[in-house]
């Protein structure tokens, strides 16, 4: 849970890098209460829940934006491949391989290696 309250609190930060730790458990996070709000949503038909979906949507956009192109930057790439998902199979299938690599050993172009760097508690 703290990495997910980690990533929200650089919602807008996308410079930097993030261990593979702290995107796949914002994504697990986020894909755990997008399902549960769906299914509550789905189960009740009340207009106000598939609303409250909808903005915890909006809401998630940025912060996972952010995360994944600090997860990008930690493989050494830029963010800018975030738009190599929009090609169809080829470009969700480059993405996870990229977000499932280790990070780049040492510092790089955007910043320290985040492993290197002491753990928060």
């Amino acid at each position: 849970m703290s990495w997910f309250i980690e990533a929200l609190k650089k919602y807008a930060v996308f410079s930097g890098r993030a261990r593979r730790k702290e995107y796949w458990l914002f994504s697990l996070f986020v894909g755990i209460i997008y399902m549960v709000l769906a299914i509550a949503a789905a189960a009740s038909k009340t207009p106000a829940l598939f609303i409250l979906v909808g903005v915890f949507y909006l809401g998630i956009l940025l912060p996972s934006l952010a995360v994944a192109v600090r997860r990008l930057h930690d493989t050494g790439r830029t963010g800018w491949w975030l738009l190599f998902g929009i090609v169809p199979l080829a470009g969700p299938i480059t993405l996870l391989v990229f977000t499932c690599t280790d990070s780049q050993p040492g510092a790089n172009q955007y910043g320290p290696n985040p492993k290197e760097a002491p753990a928060f508690a």
